[in-house]
This record gives structure tokens, sequence and C-alpha cells, in this order.
């Protein structure tokens, strides 16, 4: 391999002739060789979105001049169109800070540049690792929950309205606690996921206004040292332009830099948003369970082959999927607030591990929730025969007779047609406790639901 010296203040580094990147990259790449695991490119989207920014912020404020902000922001535009994805190698395993992913961007950019542009002197100018790794994990963080996350829950609480406008003369038996209880509109039960994912919804957008506080212009402690009077201001305005969203600067440049509170809070969201698909994927392959031995209420799209030696098993695999993602997020909780509990004085050193699991986190629920609308949830049908046998067989409907017999009573009806095999109607006559009129008039399912 032919190879080229790059220096640093460190000293020279050889680096592949064909690689745009330079000495830290490649210190970097030679001392963290750690796992598989790269940075996200929703981190150097945000990065080249971020450096763009600063280019702009720094020429307004006379300190870049316009052929280098010009040579700075056609480079970050060129990495944005995505040609450039094998220019960042650098693993999420590396300094706490993203120090080392920061250089790679401002090397790469330097490069791309041409003679004259300098990684630190102007693609960081007015910038510090300490505040541009958190302000590019809060802009990728907004931008995967917007662009990607509540799109796909948008379209599945969709999916599920239909399911439930298509479903609404349908009356099943309820349960709880695993057992028989009263009856339900099948709507009804929809209506509870849908519901669900609203909730969800509603929460993840209450956690963008805090992840659009962004940490830029504090530079190395929070003291902005370095950057000019305003800077953050005019980075925001910039990054407002270039994405659509309005950035603001975090007032507090100390609580900005060490803190990861709005990481938390909002993968807390995703980890509720975990938890209601896990029970609605749940739900969904209990309902369709057997086809002949289980509830078998509900059928669901049949894929693919279920089993390697059972010739003709379908299985329910989106479900599973589902819930395979919803205990990946909610290990990733645990990993990020393990880390957001470790900054240390005026720094946070986990912020690489932050922002992984978060943007894992994210990327798994919006394309496990597009999936599963599309290969699941549309294709679900209402098996309406079963769910009014099952109906009907209830013991649970012998709650619409407490209030004209007491609950005693009611109970004495239904543990005789459990003991005895026989129906509802059959014990309470049996028992002289209702006429079969009485019966006929108080067993009426539409009252029930």
């Amino acid at each position: 391999m032919d190879y080229r010296v790059e220096h640093d203040t460190m000293g020279e580094v050889r680096v592949p002739a064909g690689r745009l990147w330079g000495a830290q990259t490649q210190r970097s790449l030679q001392n963290f060789p750690i796992g598989e695991e790269t940075m996200p490119r929703e981190i150097i989207r945000a990065f080249a979105c971020l450096k763009k920014a600063c280019a702009l912020a720094n020429y307004d404020a006379g300190r870049l001049d316009g052929e280098k902000r010009d040579a700075i922001t056609a480079a970050c535009d060129e990495i944005l169109s995505g040609r450039r994805w094998d220019e960042f190698p650098l693993k999420v395993w590396q300094t706490g800070s993203g120090t080392q992913t920061n250089m790679n961007v401002n090397e790469v950019i330097a490069h791309m540049g041409g003679r004259g542009l300098h990684p630190n002197d102007h693609v960081n100018m007015s910038q510090s690792s300490n505040d541009t790794f958190p302000t590019a994990l809060h802009i990728a963080a907004a931008l995967s929950l917007t662009d990607h996350v509540l799109p796909a829950l948008e379209r599945l609480a969709a999916s599920l309205r239909t399911l439930e406008e298509a479903n609404r003369d349908v009356i099943k038996s309820g349960r709880t606690h695993l057992m028989d209880a009263t009856p339900i509109r099948f709507s009804q039960e929809i209506s509870g996921w849908r519901g669900m994912l609203e909730a969800s919804g509603a929460m993840l957008r209450a956690s963008l206004d805090h992840l659009r506080q962004l940490a830029i212009g504090g530079t190395a402690v929070g003291t902005g040292i370095n950057a000019p009077r305003g800077f953050d201001q005019a980075v925001c305005a910039r990054l407002t332009e270039l994405t659509g969203q309005t950035f603001v600067p975090d007032p507090n440049k100390f609580h900005a830099l060490t803190g990861k509170d709005a990481c938390v809070f909002a993968h807390g969201a995703l980890k509720a948003l975990a938890a209601d698909l896990m029970k609605i994927a749940n739900d969904v392959r209990w309902l369709s369970s057997g086809p002949r031995c289980g509830l078998g209420e509900i059928s669901i799209p049949e894929n693919e082959p279920g089993s390697s030696i059972m010739p003709g098993k379908v299985n329910p695999t989106q479900c599973e999927a589902v819930t395979m993602v919803a205990v990946q997020v909610m290990g990733n909780d645990a990993a990020i607030g393990f880390a957001a509990s470790q900054g240390n004085f005026e720094l946070n050193v986990f912020q690489p591990v932050c922002a992984y699991n978060f943007l894992q986190s994210a990327r798994l629920l919006g394309d496990v929730m597009d999936s599963f609308r599309e290969r699941c949830v549309s294709g679900i049908r209402a098996d309406r025969a079963r769910m009014e046998g099952y109906l009907r067989s209830s013991l649970m409907l012998v709650t619409a007779l407490s209030p004209k017999v007491g609950y005693e009573n009611a109970a004495k009806i239904a543990k005789k047609a459990h003991a005895e095999g026989t129906s509802l109607r059959e014990a309470a006559l049996g028992l002289g406790l209702l006429s079969g009129e009485e019966f006929d008039a108080l067993m009426n399912y539409e009252n029930m639901v």
C-alpha cells in the first residue's frame, strides 16, 4: 500500500495515500482497534451540517475569508451527499469526548478543501470537540426522531386506525390476567394499541425542545474561549436554515458540556415506545396463536416457512422482530443512563456510547415499525366466527347479571356453569335466580361494550 506522511503536534504519521484523513484520524485507527462499531453516519451528517454552519458564522464574524468559507461549505455538502462515508472509519470505542471523530471530520474537510485549509485553525475555528460533539449528538438525535421515528410511528398508528374502523361491529371476549373478562369491541382493543403509539409520539415530541438546545459556543469548558460574541446564536440560526428545525443555544453551556440529561429524557420516550410496541406485538401473536391449538382470533400474513423440521408451520416473525428490538432499546436505555451519570467536572466523557446507543434505538424502532406495519398489521384479519364462539361461551358474561341478582349469586351461576359444563342460562335457570326472559334481556352484548 502507498502512504503519504502527515503530521500533528506529536510528530509524523503514515496515512494511506488514497485517504483524505490526516494524522489524528490515523492515530485513532491505530490506538483503538476495538470492536466493529463505527461512529454512526447520523453523527457524521450532523457534524457536516455543524461545520458548514460554523464556517458561515465565522465568515459573518469576520474571522474566515470567503475562499476558505466556500471550500469548507462545499466539502460539507459533498459529505452530506453521502459520497464520502469511507473516510469516516473511527470506532465508537475511542476517547469519551469524541475528539477523534471531530478531528476526523476536520481533517477530511481540510483535505477536500485543498491547500491552505487547516483542520484546527480553519475547519475547527471557534470550536472545541467538547462543544461540537454534544452539539452533533443533539442534532443527530433530534433529526432521527423527526425524520425517522415519528413518521414511522404515525404510519403505524394510521394503519391501526384503519384496522379499528374495519372492526367496529365485532364484539369479542376481553381478557385480563390472561383470563376471560367482560366483552369488548375488537375496535376498542385496537384503539388501545393506537393510543399507546400516540402517547409515545407526544412524549417524543416533548423531548425535542431539550434536544434542540445546543452546546456550541461553549468551546473547551463552557466559557466560550476563542469564540466570537454571539457565535452560538449565529451557528444555531444557520443550523435552523440548513435542517429546517429550530435549534437554539443552550443558555447554560456548563450544563450543556457535562450534562446528558436531554438524551436520557428523549431516550426514555424511545424506551416507552419500545415497551408499547412489545405489548402490541405480544397481543398480536397471542391473538393469532394456533392455527388450531391457540386463540386464533385473528390471522396475520404468512411471510415465510417457520420451521426447518415441521412442514407447514408459520410463525409470527414480525412480532418477534418487534420484541427483539424492544429488548435492545431497553438495554440501550440502561447504557445511556449509566453514561449520563458519569460526567466529571466540566465534561462528560461517555458521549460516543450515548450517541451509538441513542441512534441505534431510533434507527431500529423506525425500521421495525415500518416492517411490522407493512408485513403484519396491514394484513390482520379478524376471525369473526371464532371471536363470537369464545364470546358466547365466556363465563364472564355473568357480570351483566350482577346488578339484578347480586355479586355472590352471579358467582354461583358462573361456578355452576363451569363445573357442570353448561351455559350460563341453564345455570341461572337451574338455580332459580332468573327467568329465561329476564336472562335474555340482560344478556345483551351491545349493552356490555
